[in-house]
């Protein structure tokens, strides 16, 4: 169906309509000029990202039902990168011509299946035309007592450096995702060089089979057996509230926390210079997946290289007192990577043969070129 056929308006009825509201904290929904929430006692967090299609994401690889699925875990990350329960999202989005009320559908599916996941409640946004592709904005509120609310910048010297999950295999996926795209793009070219070829020579019978191979390419298949689970981490992340979980019931407060959304060596630099301290981590402690080991070296790539700057895992990172060191090395997911020293000592990874190196922020910048 035409969205014109629709209309603004339309369009969000179709979107939200039974979508049925999780949290006491949501007083009223979608469906007049503003959402109306309520939290007594408690802090509200807010955090908002944007997406550019050909910036933040590629639709010749990712589906509309993962890009919305996705679009909603990196905001649910970030809330609970605070210590803090998502219960609302707001969701805008700009789209041009070429896509349908089916494709919004597909979208809002993916969608909804994350804010599902955590209780979230979808109470408003925006929908409006684009020129130059599909854009998305989304914001998400959550919650949090005051005291249990975690910054970047409450480490302290000799606290433990603790990631959630594993590292690189988001950057590995993208990798894999985007040398199947240039072999597509590759083949399809060559077959159009073939087309003018066989038009200038007048093979009409040539011309025709390679139209055939040309349709054909629609159906274009890589095979990423035994990959799965890099695409899985590129495609389809997810929030870790199952950490934050683990960490309540364990009565562990971290002291500073971020999720890894630009890289490793970034966040620490973050938290590093927010918390006014050093750090040492150590090569042989970053948690990284067998399959992300194989496909740096198919990609004769540096290996910690991809962990410590790939970016969009949306791990946690955070440190605990290093009173809480029995309790954490109990817990599963968690991994030990280092500890927090004093600013003067530096920010250093120390490799597996024992040199030190200077941390760099080399992970991803949306606003370079």
């Amino acid at each position: 169906m035409d969205i014109a056929k629709l209309g603004e308006f339309g369009l969000i009825d179709h979107l939200t309509k039974g979508h049925e509201n999780k949290n006491a904290s949501t007083v009223y929904g979608v469906g007049d000029d503003c959402a109306v929430m309520h939290y007594p006692d408690k802090e509200v967090l807010v955090t908002t990202d944007m997406l550019m299609e050909g910036v933040h994401f590629d639709l010749t690889y990712i589906d509309l039902q993962h890009l919305g699925y996705k679009s909603a875990m990196v905001n649910i990350s970030d809330i609970f990168a605070m210590n803090g329960t998502p219960r609302q999202m707001t969701v805008s989005i700009a789209l041009s011509k070429r896509f349908s009320v089916e494709d919004m559908d597909e979208f809002y599916k993916g969608l909804r299946m994350a804010c599902d996941k955590f209780g979230v409640d979808i109470v408003g946004g925006d929908t409006t035309s684009s020129l130059t592709g599909l854009a998305i904005s989304i914001t998400c509120i959550g919650e949090a007592a005051k005291e249990d609310i975690v910054y970047r910048h409450g480490a302290k010297d000799t606290d433990i450096i603790c990631v959630s999950g594993d590292l690189g295999g988001a950057y590995m996926g993208l990798q894999l995702l985007e040398r199947e795209k240039a072999v597509y793009y590759g083949q399809v070219e060559d077959i159009r060089k073939k087309m003018a070829q066989a038009k200038a020579a007048g093979e009409t019978q040539k011309l025709a089979a390679l139209n055939q191979e040309l349709a054909g390419m629609r159906n274009f298949q890589p095979d990423f057996s035994g990959k799965e689970y890099l695409l899985q981490r590129q495609l389809q992340p997810e929030a870790r509230g199952d950490i934050i979980a683990q960490l309540r019931e364990a009565g562990i407060r971290p002291t500073a926390m971020m999720d890894v959304s630009d890289g490793l060596s970034s966040e620490l630099m973050h938290i590093c210079q927010q918390s006014h301290c050093g750090c040492r981590i150590y090569e042989k402690n970053i948690p990284i997946d067998y399959q992300t080991a194989v496909m740096a070296e198919e990609f004769n790539m540096n290996l910690t290289t991809c962990a410590m700057n790939g970016g969009e895992d949306y791990e946690l990172l955070f440190t605990v007192p290093i009173g809480d060191h029995a309790k954490i090395e109990e817990m599963e997911g968690i991994k030990q990577i280092g500890y927090i020293t004093q600013e003067s000592l530096g920010r250093m990874l120390i490799t597996r043969d024992g040199q030190e190196f200077e941390l760099k922020a080399q992970g991803w910048n949306p606003l370079k070129d």
